[in-house]
């Protein structure tokens, strides 16, 4: 069971399988925390957060997924995901180097650190919270909850999936 959140290993890159257990990894984490996740979000501008969730609050969390060094440091969207949420963090394998999330460049004082493994995930480094204008916040969540409850139709019956794509 807890391998259904990970496709076959033949099915994808060897980054990319690591991207979903650290994703597996972040989502118990939340689970747990009364955080509620989805992979893959689009945002507004054309950007896609690897993790978007909703915690009790109605607080709006990011995670940006981080597997290799050279992906850490040649990654210049972020910012713009601080846009879309109240809290952001970095979430990354327990083995990647994370001292360059320590400088300036990668704003330690506002984005969290989550360091995870297919099984669970620790927070290093809580993220500061940075509230959303509350018009703004609203939209988020409709958006998120729009995009949950598409995922679940389609998943519950995929002969919808051409309907479920629209609006």
């Amino acid at each position: 069971m807890a391998d259904d959140f990970l496709p076959a290993a033949d099915s994808c890159p060897p980054r990319s399988r690591e991207a979903l257990i650290v994703a597996r990894g972040i989502a118990r984490l939340f689970a747990r925390n009364d955080i509620w996740c989805l992979a893959e979000m689009p945002l507004r501008g054309g950007r896609r957060a690897d993790l978007m969730g909703i915690d009790a609050k109605g607080r709006v969390i990011i995670v940006e997924i981080k597997v290799s060094r050279a992906d850490l440091t040649g990654d210049g969207k972020w910012p713009d995901y601080l846009d879309h949420c109240d809290r952001f963090y970095w979430g990354l394998p327990l083995h990647l180097d994370r001292a360059c999330l320590e400088i300036e460049p990668f704003r330690p004082d506002t984005c969290g650190v989550i360091v995870a493994d297919g099984y669970d995930a620790e927070i290093i480094r809580p993220a500061a919270s940075l509230p959303l204008a509350a018009a703004r916040r609203k939209v988020e969540v409709e958006r998120l909850a729009r995009a949950a409850l598409r995922r679940q139709l389609v998943a519950a019956d995929p002969d919808c999936a051409p309907w479920a794509r629209m609006g």
